[in-house]
């Protein structure tokens, strides 16, 4: 099984929401329905990146880096040509 660590942006207003999960269509298709009390008032959102881990610990680790601030920046950097 995989764990995928993922980044969605907000349509409304450009926000970005990161999350993981062990199944990242249907993780997408409930933040687009509005399941998510988080990302509701942001709908609807676009998949601008994910990455794939083989274990759970691994992903949440990594998806508690990209919110930080350095994590930030790591997106920057890996997002910087669609970002512009």
């Amino acid at each position: 099984m995989f764990y995928c660590v993922y980044i969605l942006q907000s349509q409304k207003d450009d926000s970005f929401y990161i999350g993981y999960t062990n199944d990242l269509i249907k993780r997408f298709k409930q933040h687009n329905s509005g399941e998510n009390q988080a990302t509701k008032p942001f709908l609807p959102y676009k998949l601008i990146f994910y990455e794939a881990f083989l274990n759970r610990i691994d992903a949440k680790n990594r998806e508690i880096y990209l919110k930080s601030g350095y994590g930030r920046k790591t997106i920057n950097g890996l997002l910087k040509k669609y970002l512009k």
